[in-house]
């Protein structure tokens, strides 16, 4: 099994090599840049799997792809591109959100070994995926949820959660007037629901609403702690790997 990993921060792509030889995945290469993948494919037979990064230093990846016909299987890797993701889940292998975590990359590395797709398979549709990245469709995300109250339904208006998180395998919405709601989802269930301009995922545990953020502090080890107009019941951390996404999107 040949694998290579396609990545412009280098050590997110060491950390990930570094998780994959732990799975018995070895790399064969790792790429940090459209100019450097163009080249090594040149150069080199296509690798059975690629962990790809959708926005490398000198472009978006799917670039590579305009100019070498890939028949990899490919999973991705993205930050904040929560609008594609859907997408994603048709045309490849998996998506894994950043920061990567232990568990769910072996399994995404299982589901590979599981299925291993044949080659004339896993021509995926780029372009398409390339529009949905550079002039996303116009579409609507949910404005409403719903959450069973003992015997009775409570709707929950998107504009009224303050986060959503996750706590001891449940998914809650924490509502502007102090309130928690449990939902029959999984915040990897609401990336492809959730308006990417207003809720933005800061960890593997919290998408905050930026129309609710009461204060932006510094805090420990480059990372930011996020303060809510109600809630507080605990501390919102911004991984240190998503803060310079998420000063991208408070812009």
């Amino acid at each position: 099994m040949k694998t290579i990993i396609i990545e412009d921060e280098k050590p997110s792509a060491r950390r990930l090599g570094r998780l994959l030889e732990k799975l018995n995945v070895p790399v064969s290469a790792m790429l940090h840049s459209i100019e450097e993948a163009i080249a090594w494919f040149g150069d080199n037979a296509h690798p059975d799997l690629i962990f790809l990064d959708i926005q490398l230093s000198d472009g978006l990846s799917f670039e590579i792809f305009e100019q070498v016909d890939v028949r990899s299987a490919i999973i991705f890797t993205t930050a904040y591109d929560e609008y594609a993701l859907q997408a994603f889940k048709l045309n490849s292998i998996d998506y894994l959100l950043k920061p990567i975590d232990d568990e769910e990359l072996e399994m995404a590395v299982k589901k590979y070994r599981d299925f291993k797709p044949e080659t004339q398979k896993m021509a995926l549709d780029f372009d398409d995926i390339k529009k949905l990245l550079v002039n996303p469709l116009e579409r609507e995300y949910k404005k409403r949820f719903t959450a069973r109250v003992g015997q009775h339904l409570k709707i929950i208006n998107a504009d009224e959660v303050e986060c959503f998180y996750s706590e001891n395998k449940g998914t809650y919405a924490a509502t502007s007037d102090g309130r928690n709601y449990l939902l029959e989802t999984t915040l990897e269930g609401l990336e492809t629901e959730l308006e990417p301009k207003t809720f933005f995922r800061v960890s593997r545990k919290f998408y905050i609403n930026i129309e609710h953020i009461k204060d932006i502090v510094s805090y420990t080890n480059s990372r930011l702690q996020i303060k809510l107009n109600r809630f507080s019941d605990q501390e919102i951390i911004v991984s240190r790997e998503r803060v310079k996404d998420f000063k991208l999107w408070l812009e």
